[in-house]
Formats: C-alpha cells, sequence, structure tokens
C-alpha cells in the first residue's frame, strides 16, 4: 500500500509542477517574450528540475511498466536546464510547454485515475 501511495504523490508532484508552468507561461505569445520575463522563465527551469527530480525518484518497475511516457527523456532534460542552463534554446522550451505537457498531463492523470 505505501508503495502505491508513494508513486500517487509523485504523479501528483508532477501534475503540480506542469500546472504550475501552464500558468507561468499562459500571458506569453511567443518564446522570445517568455525568456524575456526572467522570473517566468527561470521559475518555469525550476518547475522543470522538479519534474525530472520527482521521475528519478519513481521506482523503476513503475516506470518501466508506463513505458508510454519518455521517463528518461524527461530527465535527462532536466539534466541539460541543470548542467547548461546558459545553452538553453527559449524555442525549445516555448515548444515543449506548448507541446509536449499537455499529453504528458493527460498520460499521468490517466495513470491517477486508471491504475491507481
Amino acid at each position: 500500500m505505501h508503495f502505491m501511495s508513494n508513486i500517487l504523490l509523485h504523479l501528483e508532484t508532477l501534475i503540480e509542477s506542469i500546472d504550475k508552468i501552464e500558468e507561468y507561461s499562459s500571458e506569453f505569445d511567443d518564446a522570445e517574450e517568455f525568456y524575456h520575463d526572467s522570473k517566468s522563465f527561470d521559475a518555469t527551469m525550476m518547475q522543470f528540475v522538479i519534474i525530472g527530480e520527482t521521475i528519478f525518484r519513481l521506482d523503476e518497475n513503475f516506470k518501466n511498466a508506463q513505458n508510454q511516457i519518455p521517463w528518461q527523456k524527461i530527465k535527462d532534460f532536466r539534466n541539460i536546464i541543470a548542467h547548461d542552463y546558459f545553452g538553453i534554446d527559449p524555442e525549445e522550451i516555448w515548444d515543449i510547454v506548448n507541446e509536449k505537457l499537455l499529453p504528458l498531463k493527460k498520460e499521468i492523470l490517466k495513470i491517477i485515475n486508471e491504475v491507481l
């Protein structure tokens, strides 16, 4: 029972971080505008780090069973942010925020509702 509640807690943390990113980025029209609002951009980057850290803490067997989510790719993205912050491409971040987060959120919510 503890195992599943631990996973649920991590998945809820992921949803919370995605919600924050959506909130932080919602008022901007493009990558350039978003990037130049350093508070919103930096807050978003921090949430991506939290997402990566949370995925790192998820059980490997669980991640293998839920392999429709690119866990490793997301974790690797966290490492890029943490170790090469100044090499980050704002257009890539904008694309991830606008194209990849909602499908990820939907998959996580589906896991929460169907598996747990």
